[in-house]
């Protein structure tokens, strides 16, 4: 028969009506796209063109392989075959719309076959894909998606069950359909031999759901189709929660306090954000994996992250007039995300893990974070309460480099009679961090790690009182100006002491000596957790093969595992665990204390540590490590606060109570045979 697009329609050839067709649905699309992009470009400079080859391979297991994706397996596999399906399905479109010209001219006669299998089986397993997940919105509705309009995702899926199923009655009129290349096709026009009209009827159900389909993609979360692709390709290269300095050099170094120019700080406008930034908005897919992990969302906070990425594209299109013309709109994108939202965030990163396109959450709310903090100075009323403890916090920082407010002199007092060199060259410094310095309970992990250091026989000094906070809190507050002063001054007494090698008890101190000082001279300091050098250590038989008694399972710092990614450390050092929490890992749950959020008021009934409790009580174990001071107290009231009875141990506690019990049986065994003997 003849192909439908080359027959006509009353006075209208086929080719008339496809292009008005194509031309409408064609054009509104490019519109769009083109709208986007501009509103894109008119955020700030971000350099974001390093590093092709590792972009690249990013691209190909990230988009094209779908690797954070298939992290959820039913979700995920559902959409690779959608996405597989319309890649290889997608080259029949022109095929299509130039009535198989691209296939009978131009593709040589040995590829035409293998090309129509590969072009069938793309519209199979989209159709596939498209089945499952309508049953999974209809009849096995996700609790996240239950009580939601599910109007769009469902009728984008009915417009590709139209594609899909209308291509095999196309291919069921053609001549000569294969049986080898096209089974399908083929057995439609043997099974049910489809009439002429009923193969006109679907090749133009199936060019008007094409156009329909690119009709709604720039209005619908669909815009990811086209913006998923640079955002992976322009993801942030850094190690994860890096933040960026107020200012960098010529030599890309952050710029120092004394040569420091700026007139403004932080996010308060939408063109203030970084066009990579920007691009989230429209790439985001809206499955909701950041909400599903973020423990502020969790415990009924006001921040929603996939919700404050759908803003920024929100805003965009509502302003879209005034930021293209260069002026700014009266309300500025703080407003739009929310103070109480901003104010509620622990940085833990666990929204950017989910994220299967890359999307940054966290530095949209940190740089707002600066803004409120150096510039505005005023909070609103909803977070008010929040944010006084921490204010008083910022100014113990200031005039006592600790957010306690005690004594700086006091601050290597927990070494008293270890022996140990302070303010001295070693080879090891030992970082004791604010909260092993000056809180009672964390003392005692501090002085446990300088015990299990010098059974190793290790050369160990400590800072004492010129050691000062490593500005971890005041980053995340929003006070870049307090942290880059910190930064600076403990990075003169390293190069006054001469120290190469760190060892940091508090992943907060890890990652931000460790990751974060590198942009203002401390790139050849080496930084370890005391977990790692602790089992190092045992592989190196300077310490005893690491054992516990009581059963014992490990609740993962944010800032160790998930961003520092250091997981297996800590378990090896203390011999394993028994039982794991059911989020671990990379996938942990946070404590709460993140993003100062220790030095913050939280909802006595919205409280993130309680939640985190109430998972590691499931276990059933007796003892729960930790390897984070913050994590040891908030870990520890979460359960109190549930009436659980579980130890809360540090890694360095358990491990020296182990070498010390050793000890105690050597000794004992000598005694015994002394005793025997005589």
């Amino acid at each position: 028969m003849e192909h439908p697009l080359s027959m006509s329609y009353g006075p209208l050839p086929g080719w008339v009506l496809l292009l008005v067709l194509g031309g409408i649905s064609g054009g509104f699309f490019l519109y769009q796209v083109v709208k986007a992009t501009r509103l894109v470009m008119v955020g700030a400079p971000d350099d974001r063109f390093d590093n092709w080859g590792a972009r690249i391979k990013e691209v190909i297991t990230g988009w094209l392989g779908q690797k954070r994706v298939l992290q959820d397996k039913i979700a995920g596999g559902i959409h690779v075959l959608m996405f597989w399906g319309f890649l290889m399905l997608s080259t029949d479109m022109f095929d299509l719309a130039t009535a198989n010209y691209f296939s009978h001219h131009i593709l040589p006669d040995l590829v035409r076959g293998p090309w129509n299998l590969i072009v069938e089986t793309g519209y199979t397993i989209a159709l596939i894909g498209c089945m499952a997940a309508l049953l999974r919105r209809i009849v096995f509705t996700p609790e996240k998606l239950k009580g939601k309009s599910q109007l769009e995702g469902n009728v984008i899926l009915l417009l590709i069950m139209t594609i899909t199923v209308t291509s095999f009655f196309v291919e069921a009129g053609e001549a000569g359909v294969s049986a080898t290349w096209e089974p399908i096709g083929y057995w439609v026009a043997e099974s049910i031999s489809p009439s002429t009209v009923l193969v006109v009827a679907s090749y133009w159900m199936h060019m008007l759901a094409i156009s329909t389909f690119m009709f709604l993609i720039p209005l619908s979360k669909h815009m990811h189709l086209v913006m998923a692709f640079p955002n992976v390709f322009f993801h942030d290269m850094r190690p994860m929660a890096t933040m960026e300095p107020l200012a960098r050099g010529e030599d890309g170094k952050a710029v120092l306090l004394d040569d420091l120019d700026i007139e403004s700080f932080g996010t308060v406008n939408y063109t203030d954000l970084t066009w990579r930034n920007l691009i989230d908005g429209w790439a985001c897919t809206s499955c909701a994996r950041c909400q599903d992990v973020c423990p502020a969302y969790a415990s009924g906070k006001a921040l929603n992250p996939m919700q404050i990425i759908h803003d920024v594209r929100h805003y965009a299109n509502d302003n879209s007039t005034a930021l293209m013309a260069g002026e700014t709109p009266e309300q500025d994108i703080i407003a739009r995300f929310g103070e109480d939202a901003i104010w509620a965030c622990t940085t833990c990163h666990a929204c950017v893990e989910a994220c299967p396109i890359y999307i940054d959450h966290v530095p949209k709310l940190t740089d707002a974070r600066r803004h409120l903090m150096m510039e505005r100075m005023e909070f609103d009323e909803s977070v008010e309460d929040t944010i006084m403890p921490l204010m008083a916090t910022i100014e113990n920082l200031e005039s006592d480099s600790n957010p306690y407010g005690l004594p700086a002199h006091e601050r290597g007092d927990w070494a008293d009679g270890l022996d140990v060199k302070v303010a001295e060259p070693a080879e090891y410094i030992y970082f004791a961090g604010c909260a092993a310095s000056f809180d009672e309970r964390n003392k005692k992990v501090a002085r446990d790690t300088i015990s299990v250091m010098k059974e190793a026989g290790l050369d160990v000094g400590i800072l004492g009182m010129q050691e000062g906070c490593s500005g971890d809190s005041a980053r995340r507050a929003g006070n870049e100006y307090l942290f880059q002063m910190l930064a600076e001054t403990n990075l003169a007494t390293f190069e006054e002491i001469g120290v190469k090698k760190i060892v940091a008890s508090c992943p907060h101190c890890f990652h931000t000596l460790g990751k974060e000082y590198k942009d203002y001279g401390g790139e050849d300091i080496e930084v370890m957790h005391h977990s790692q050098l602790i089992n190092h250590l045992q592989q190196e038989g300077k310490l005893p093969d690491p054992k516990h008694d009581p059963s014992v399972t490990f609740h993962d710092p944010c800032y160790l595992g998930r961003i520092g990614g250091e997981l297996d450390a800590p378990r090896n050092a203390i011999g394993g665990v028994d039982v794991e929490i059911e989020r671990h890992g990379k996938q942990s749950f946070c404590c709460g204390a993140g993003g100062a959020q220790m030095w913050m008021e939280e909802d006595a009934d919205q409280r993130v540590n309680v939640l985190r409790a109430k998972e590691i009580a499931e276990t059933g174990a007796e003892t729960v490590a930790v390897g984070c001071p913050f994590c040891s107290t908030m870990v520890s009231d979460g359960l109190t606060a549930i009436d659980s009875e579980m130890e809360v141990k540090d890694i360095a506690e358990i491990v020296w109570e182990q070498i010390k019990a050793n000890d105690a049986a050597i000794e004992a065994k000598k005694a015994a045979a002394a005793e025997a003997e005589a």
